[in-house]
């Protein structure tokens, strides 16, 4: 066959107009890229957050940081903060523990991580605490950088939070600078050949047809899974979580301070997300119909944010937890919420789709048959989701909460038998980098032992103690991750003043 030279995505948002950017910068002007939307279909924007890898993603589109940050309302993420996951609230009581971006502070010769372990539980600090920086940064609201470093660069690993519906403005204006074609219209029918791949779909002002099909239509799947039926793998006997209800929260005066971290606050039957944008919070709650009402469900969440249900402008959302078996099938293939989707913990969504654009600019076959990636890119796409839920699951299979909802996340039979196997070893040591596969992990063995650590786990290095013989340099080691933390919380702005200085500068630059 000949050079392949027209893409056409079906569906905008974030997945759309993010595959478009990427494809057209990765790909160059040879391949004619044409987006298609929806104007009848709003943007679901479901956790309104992003991993790290968002800033390199970013800087590969061309994207100033200034012009995204003001473009998107984001400000800057650097990590999670769990609040009541291992055991409920009591007399006005809150534990929690905080996942950073920033990897536990080491040397060539020294690693913390098993000094901390084998410190007296009664008398050390928390995991976090001890081993990073970020923890007492983001505790103090304090920004990841000055405003003068570079775009994407800083001292302090972060990503960001943003308003899902001006981030696709952003990638959309992007998309269309490097040469993508934009139309608007439904797609009212996917026609196939006799051997299965899609020939064309017809819309509401014609037929469309392309080399490559990229199915962006969300939830629906119209055409990955509609049209050519490409299986679905639930994953709900490991993740339980399928409803979420939201709604935006304005500060109660413009100079309120701006977390730095995403709030995770666990309920009866999930939990609740609250984040900070430039001028408002949003906040929403993640639950399982099977152990909760959405009545019930609305009434948590206007309790967390300190009013009645019927003052909040709400908006519900329901999901099935799982992942295409398939999401490359002949001519066409599944970017984002069609492709999956597991639920808004730890921001998973856009790394994904991060995951999939990447891959398809990689394995792209510009001479041959269109789908000669298909199988590996399946594969790997598979291997990623599983990695995943393990991930997500390791946050509540630990809990010591009493309600049925968390009890049965810690029954051995809802825990996929491969960290089963993981949390055996853990026992005995910390993760370790040798655990993973890198080309299908979204998280480092870094990101496993800070919930680990912060849930209670314990890994017992009793009768080891000779094998960690640097104790002295440790304690070192600790005090000074103790002072360089307390010398950025001096010298970093806080987290609003830094958005703010990034505002004012991308607008001083139009």
């Amino acid at each position: 066959m000949g050079r392949r030279n027209t893409i056409l995505i079906i569906g905008g948002g974030t997945a759309g107009w993010l595959t478009a950017a990427y494809l057209a910068k990765a790909l160059g002007p040879s391949i004619r890229i044409t987006l298609l939307e929806s104007p009848e279909i709003g943007i679901i924007g479901v956790g309104e957050g992003t991993f790290p890898t968002i800033r390199e993603t970013l800087r590969f589109l061309g994207i100033d940081e200034g012009v995204f940050v003001r473009g998107a309302a984001a400000t800057f993420k650097q990590g999670v903060r769990f609040t009541d996951w291992l055991e409920p609230a009591g007399a006005g009581r809150h534990a929690s523990y905080f996942h950073p971006f920033e990897p536990p502070f080491c040397t060539e010769d020294t690693s913390l991580v098993p000094y901390w372990l084998l410190r007296d539980d009664a008398a050390r600090p928390a995991f976090a605490e001890a081993v990073t920086i970020q923890n007492r940064v983001a505790e103090a609201r304090r920004g990841p950088k000055q405003p003068g470093e570079g775009d994407f660069a800083g001292p302090l690993n972060y990503a960001y939070h943003f308003d899902a519906v001006r981030l696709s403005q952003v990638l959309a204006d992007r998309a269309r600078q490097l040469g993508v074609d934009h139309g608007t219209g439904r797609v009212t029918d996917v026609v196939l050949t006799a051997a299965g791949r899609i020939d064309h779909v017809e819309t509401e002002h014609g037929a469309l047809t392309a080399d490559l099909f990229i199915d962006c239509t969300g939830f629906r799947a119209e055409l990955i899974g509609r049209a050519l039926g490409s299986p679905f793998r639930s994953v709900a006997p490991y993740l339980f979580a399928d409803r979420a209800i939201s709604c935006k929260v304005p500060y109660e005066r413009p100079d309120a301070p701006i977390e730095s971290y995403t709030i995770a606050t666990a309920h009866e039957a999930g939990w609740i997300w609250d984040i900070g944008l430039a001028s408002a919070r949003g906040v929403g709650c993640v639950y399982s119909s099977r152990y909760m009402d959405d009545d019930r469900a609305s009434a948590i969440l206007a309790a967390h944010v300190g009013a009645g249900v019927g003052d909040l402008a709400l908006r519900n959302l329901s999901f099935s937890a799982g992942y295409r078996e398939q999401p490359w099938i002949g001519n066409c293939v599944a970017v984002g919420l069609a492709g999956g989707f597991l639920e808004p913990l730890e921001s998973t969504g856009v790394v994904m789709i991060e995951a999939a654009v990447g891959m398809i600019a990689e394995l792209f076959p510009h001479q041959g048959p269109i789908d000669l990636p298909a199988r590996r890119f399946n594969a790997l796409m598979a291997a990623r989701y599983a990695a995943i839920v393990n991930f997500l699951k390791l946050h509540y299979c630990l809990s010591r909460r009493p309600e049925p909802f968390w009890r049965d996340n810690a029954d051995p039979s809802s825990i996929p038998p491969a960290l089963q196997e993981l949390l055996e070893q853990w026992q005995f040591r910390p993760p370790s980098r040798f655990d993973f596969q890198l080309d299908v992990e979204s998280f480092a063995f870094f990101n496993y032992q800070y919930i680990l650590y912060g849930m209670g786990f314990r890994t017992d290095l009793s009768g080891g103690e000779n094998d960690f013989p640097d104790v002295a340099a440790a304690q070192r080691l600790f005090e000074r991750v103790k002072s360089y933390g307390e010398r950025a919380i001096l010298e970093l702005p806080s987290h609003r003043a830094l958005v703010e200085q990034f505002a004012r500068s991308a607008s001083s630059d139009r």
